[in-house]
This record gives C-alpha cells, sequence and structure tokens, in this order.
C-alpha cells in the first residue's frame, strides 16, 4: 500500500487548496500519509507513491501551477497512480452531472494514465482577486458551489483503490 500521498493543487482565491486540503485529509483519516501542496512549491513528485492533482478552471483552462506541475514531472506522475480534480464552476452543475475535463486535462488523462478524473463545484466569494472574478461578483453569480460531501466521497474511493493495490 502506498505511504505517501501528494495532493497538490493550482489555487488563486483559495477554494481549490480547500478542497486539496480536504481530500487530504479524508485519506489521512484512511490511514494514509497525505499531503497538501501548493503546486509551484512541488520540487519533485518522486517522492510520493500516489499523487492527486487539482486545478482551479478559469475562463476554460486549469490553473497555471497546476499545468506547470504536470508537464515538469510528468514522467515521475506517469510512474504511480494518480488523479486529476478541477474545481470551477459557479453553479450547482457540477453536483447535478459529471462535467469533463477541459481539453488540457483530457489529454493530460489520458498520457499519464489517471486513474480518474472529476469537476467538482467552485466558490468565488467578495473579495477574490482578478478584475474577472470582482466582475462576476459585481453580476451576482458568486457564491460556494463546493460539495464536500461529494469531495469526501471520491477522496474515500481514492484511499480504498490505494489499499486494494
Amino acid at each position: 500500500m502506498p505511504k505517501n500521498v501528494l495532493v497538490a493543487y493550482g489555487t488563486t482565491n483559495g477554494s481549490t487548496a480547500e478542497i486539496a486540503e480536504t481530500v487530504a485529509g479524508v485519506l489521512r483519516e484512511e490511514g494514509l500519509t497525505a499531503e497538501a501542496r501548493a503546486a509551484g512549491s512541488v520540487p519533485s513528485a518522486a517522492p510520493y507513491d500516489a499523487v492527486v492533482v487539482g486545478g482551479g478552471l478559469y475562463a476554460g483552462h486549469w490553473h497555471r501551477d497546476a499545468r506547470r506541475l504536470v508537464r515538469r514531472h510528468g514522467k515521475d506522475l506517469a510512474g504511480r497512480p494518480l488523479w486529476l480534480f478541477s474545481s470551477g464552476p459557479l453553479d450547482a452543475s457540477a453536483s447535478q452531472r459529471d462535467i469533463p475535463p477541459v481539453p488540457w486535462v483530457k489529454k493530460a488523462v489520458v498520457r499519464l494514465d489517471a486513474r480518474d478524473h472529476v469537476t467538482f463545484g467552485g466558490c468565488l466569494r467578495e473579495g477574490a482577486r482578478g478584475w474577472v472574478a470582482r466582475m462576476i461578483l459585481r453580476n451576482g453569480k458568486g457564491g460556494d458551489f463546493r460539495d464536500f460531501g461529494r469531495i469526501e466521497t471520491w477522496a474515500a474511493r481514492i484511499a480504498q483503490e490505494l489499499r486494494d493495490g
């Protein structure tokens, strides 16, 4: 059973980091060693037995730090169990149906033989950085659409897969 799991994330305003922390917390509760880290702070994926990478979605693109981690460490990621997640829709759609990965992430899933990809709802709160975020909030489209029960269930499935080998 893998002992050490990296949960890396790319985020601008912190909501994807909160998802990653939740995933890592569930993995720890399930008996694994798990660490959530900002994707930009990960020097290497080699020390980890399994990896989860999440990125916030911005205008149809995965967060650049998540993309960079996957590009830079692709060889290490391809050699171990890998799961990917996206965070972004600012509505309930992610809880109502499966949302496929954006094209770049879809290619990464295939290229790296990732075990799964899931899209979770996003969160945009007052004080968010970026002019697009501020415009979305001004138009009343913000809110928290993350389904933490669904996130925890997904993380528990990852733990089960790792335990089962």
